[in-house]
């Protein structure tokens, strides 16, 4: 389960988040890719090496596989950030996202859009070392924190300002640092700098590249409608202060779908009725990500209630909690988001 916000209201559209911080959680049981076999070798080949060494290509591909997932995290991004995966027939390691997210357009006279997330996730890959004769596992532990800052402007299409077109330009940095579990590894038996990066490495990265975004609010007495198109193009790149060992690139790129509806119920609550909520989200992923945890598309489609506090002098101005189901190519998962607009 995770615990994420359900997306923008009116005075937080969606993907364009105005006045709000939202968490998620967001855990996954999908690996980026298998370990190639250990190649066997004669006995007298077998002798003449002495220590273990892990295929270098092999973490090269991690390398690009962390970033793939980092890809999902740098993006704003509804149905990925609230994503639950299981995959009963695998044994591969475990990922888990977390995501904090916030974002605003100044005012309509002033439509400075900013936005930013700072993400985190934990990976546990496995490795193999071999001496040509036997074959060890190297378990270890990736973490990677990054964050992403956007500055836009709001361009009305419409005379009532409904319909903006808003261009996002967006700056992202990030690092992944290494750890081996030295109670399940003889560490002392591999050499070279690739156990050297699995033991205590570090690969960081930064990303450029922006967004265009169209959206439409409508804001009635007995609804309120949003409908968002977001494009997201973000280059990833290892710079320096990496390991010597690997090297990295990714590139994010989502288009997303994103529909809320929003009406009052006949209960009241806070001197305000309680507004009924429904979602719906479909996101594309077109770059790295795609197919880095088994799936190229999500679509998420949730319900939940609202409770409206601008009656009284407090700074929360909405609380509203909603049920996700996400689903996508061979991935299923469900969420519940708890959102707080200030």
């Amino acid at each position: 389960m995770s615990w994420r916000t359900p997306g923008p209201d009116r005075d937080c559209p969606p993907h364009a988040w105005r006045k709000s911080y939202l968490p998620t959680v967001a855990l996954a049981a999908m690996s980026l890719f298998a370990l190639p076999p250990a190649q066997a070798q004669t006995p007298q080949q077998s002798n003449a090496v002495s220590s273990f060494n892990v295929i270098g290509a092999n973490v090269q591909q991690r390398a690009n596989g962390v970033l793939a997932i980092m890809a999902y995290s740098v993006v704003p991004d509804l149905t990925s950030s609230s994503l639950s995966i299981s995959n009963a027939q695998s044994g591969n390691p475990g990922v888990q996202l977390s995501q904090l997210t916030g974002g605003f357009t100044v005012s309509r006279s002033f439509p400075l859009y900013l936005e930013g997330a700072i993400a985190y996730s934990h990976y546990d890959p496995k490795f193999l070392a071999t001496n040509g004769g036997e074959s060890l596992s190297v378990p270890t532990s990736w973490n990677t924190v990054s964050g992403t800052g956007g500055i836009g402007w709001d361009f009305p299409l419409t005379a009532d300002g409904e319909l903006v077109l808003r261009p996002i330009f967006n700056v992202s940095l990030g690092s992944v640092t290494s750890n081996v579990n030295s109670a399940r590894t003889d560490v002392g038996r591999i050499a070279g700098q690739v156990i050297d990066f699995l033991e205590h490495g570090a690969l960081n990265a930064w990303g450029i590249g922006g967004s265009l975004m169209l959206d439409w609010e409508r804001r009635r007495d007995t609804y309120e409608a949003d409908v968002n198109l977001r494009y997201t193009n973000i280059h990833l790149q290892s710079f320096g202060g990496s390991s010597q060992a690997v090297e990295g690139s990714a590139s994010a790129q989502v288009a997303t779908l994103y529909a809320r509806w929003r009406a009052p119920t006949s209960l009241m609550a806070l001197d305000r009725p309680v507004r009924y909520v429904l979602e719906f989200s479909h996101s594309q992923y077109l770059g790295s990500e795609a197919g880095a945890l088994g799936f190229s598309r999500l679509t998420s489609v949730g319900v939940g209630l609202e409770l409206d506090t601008s009656a009284h002098e407090v700074y929360v101005t909405r609380v509203r909690t909603v049920i996700r189901y996400v689903f996508g190519n061979n991935v299923s998962g469900a969420s519940l988001g708890l959102a707080i607009s200030f």
